[in-house]
């Protein structure tokens, strides 16, 4: 959430970061004239509050009762003033919030104009897409061949962009996740095991309500909803929290499955697995001081690098553009993996810099060692990796010509030590 002084004091700025965005900007002069009606109505309900106080300790010094009766029937139309008054200063306090929280956050300077992610910037291209002597088959393909893929009874149980990993295939997608778990473990990463369940609260907190109420799966009796990304779970534990400089700072990963009701995707990415209402994902997730947030985006990038490159994988990193660029991030990069049975760059990863846009909207704070005033921190969060993109990668990428998939070396371990996976009829 943006700062109500950063609207009052610098709304063309705002109006800018809206426009780059490709977004109406007109909220703005909405936020302006609420806010002018909220100090008028303080202002005028501040006035009635000392008229009525010092009318009170006149009726205290009154001998006529006639007088004193009229002076106690005048300060009664000013008490139901007041309450009017301060209904209305309710209502536009809860107005001013919604407007505000449906704005996003402002870009970061390094963060290019752009309309769309036509406009994105590739700044890193690592290693070569892999040549085959036949032609690679999509993983759609593939899967079932192998047997390690069953479209057609997760769609009987569940319905579309639903399937089934067997054999293998699970045991290769729970090869990945525990090793990345790992990995991110030794880069300086907390592993937590999180809720896949959370309050209405706690996705205020990390930005995805009001805007992606639509998107999300929601208990309305209990109140409970979803997770879309572990990033949620662990912006919330520590909402409301003031957090000490020398604990700072935090560094968290998590795996958590997904779920996003994909109604903005709806038509996109129908065939396989690329997109769905359910998925998996490694998160990482940092608190720190402001001043770190930039180097702590450096090393959240780089081990998200790292992942991709431990498995082997060609990918490339891209800086997304305004008109790309998430709700509440400052700045994103990308990385994506090379598909070759698809005959694309997958996304597997979104790494970005938040600011202290979370937690404005968290109240999470921390205690500098100088003693000064308490400051938000700033948060960051990355895939490390998005599943089952990186799935299809590693059976695209490793298939051989016989059908048969190389498991990469990294993943072995955990694997059983099995080295290809090979079909089973």
């Amino acid at each position: 959430m943006l700062d109500i002084n950063l609207l009052r004091e610098q709304p063309d700025l705002v109006r800018k970061s809206l426009q780059d965005r490709q977004m109406d900007a007109g909220v703005v002069d909405s936020i302006q004239a609420l806010d002018v009606e909220r100090r008028t109505l303080i202002a005028r309900v501040e006035e009635r509050k000392a008229e009525r106080n010092t009318v009170s300790r006149e009726i205290g010094k009154m001998k006529d009762p006639a007088e004193r009766q009229a002076k106690i029937d005048a300060m009664r139309l000013v008490g139901d003033e007041i309450d009017q008054l301060d209904e209305r200063i309710r209502q536009v306090d809860e107005d001013l919030r919604t407007l505000v929280a449906v704005i996003p956050n402002i870009p970061d300077p390094q963060t290019h104009y752009g309309k769309d992610e036509h406009d994105n910037q590739v700044i890193q291209m690592v290693g070569e897409p892999r040549t085959f002597n036949f032609n690679p088959l999509p993983h759609w393909d593939l899967g079932p061949t192998l047997g390690v893929l069953d479209f057609d009874r997760g769609v009987k149980i569940t319905g579309s962009r639903s399937y089934i990993l067997s054999g293998a295939g699970a045991r290769l997608q729970r090869a990945l996740i525990a090793w990345m778990l790992d990995l991110h473990i030794r880069q300086g990463y907390e592993e937590k095991y999180t809720p896949f369940m959370v309050r209405s609260g706690t996705l205020f907190a990390s930005g995805q309500l009001p805007k992606f109420a639509d998107n999300l799966y929601h208990d309305a009796e209990e109140d409970l909803w979803m997770v879309p990304t572990a990033e949620v779970p662990l912006t919330g534990m520590h909402m409301e929290e003031i957090l000490e400089d020398a604990s700072l700072p935090l560094r968290y990963t998590a795996y958590t499955p997904c779920f996003r009701r994909e109604k903005m995707s709806a038509g996109r990415d129908v065939r396989g697995i690329k997109r769905g209402h359910q998925f998996d994902k490694v998160e990482m997730y940092i608190y720190c001081r402001p001043e770190e947030s930039q180097q702590e985006l450096e090393k959240m990038l780089a081990d998200a690098s790292q992942t991709c490159a431990e498995l082997g994988l060609a990918y490339r990193v891209l800086r997304l553009c305004t008109g790309d660029l998430g709700f509440n991030a400052r700045i994103t990069y990308d990385l994506e993996v090379w598909a070759p049975g698809l005959g694309e760059w997958l996304e597997v990863s979104s790494v970005s810099n938040v600011g202290d846009f979370q937690a404005r909207r968290a109240n999470i704070k921390y205690r500098p060692s100088d003693g000064g005033k308490v400051r938000l921190v700033h948060t960051l969060n990355g895939s490390g990796l998005g599943l089952p993109r990186t799935l299809i990668a590693v059976l695209e990428n490793y298939q051989q010509k016989d059908g048969s998939v190389i498991v990469p070396d990294v993943l072995r371990p955990w694997m059983g030590g099995v080295e290809r996976i090979e079909s089973q009829g």
